[in-house]
């Protein structure tokens, strides 16, 4: 068992590719099997595997998740009671809600057993900078 802590800054909303950080962890840590479990620390980001080849996904993903749920000073929103941190902290909330805060992650061979372009990204839900504590656990 091996555990790490890594710090993504994020400059807004989007997604931010991390596999790159996750596979030196797992190749550091000399594992041939096992398994890598992902945590993001935070209630207003969350994590995504998803393609990492077009960034055009990347894109639609994010506005995608934008039209579902607009920030709360949208008409369409005032039902929000949560506004203390601003207009876009409770579409936030709500979009971690849908997606995920943890990801497991076969590990064969030594390598993260992703598919071909699969990518590991953390999805940040705010508008203003922020610097997101992601917890990289692998077990054998």
């Amino acid at each position: 068992m091996r555990q790490t802590a890594i710090s993504i800054a994020t400059d807004g909303p989007g997604l931010y590719e991390f596999t790159g950080r996750a596979e030196a962890f797992v190749r550091d840590a000399g594992a041939g099997e096992g398994l890598l479990t992902v945590f993001v620390r935070h209630t207003s980001c969350s994590l995504l595997i998803q393609e990492n080849a077009d960034p055009d996904v990347r894109r639609d993903l994010d506005e995608f998740f934008r039209r579902l749920v607009p920030r709360s000073d949208d008409p369409s929103m005032r039902w929000i009671v949560h506004t203390t941190e601003g207009p876009d902290d409770m579409p936030a909330h709500i979009k971690a809600a849908l997606t995920q805060v943890s990801v497991g992650i076969p590990v064969a061979g030594g390598r993260l057993a992703l598919g071909t372009w699969q990518g590991l990204y953390l999805f940040e839900h705010r508008d203003r900078p922020h610097r997101r504590e992601v917890v990289l656990h692998l077990s054998s």
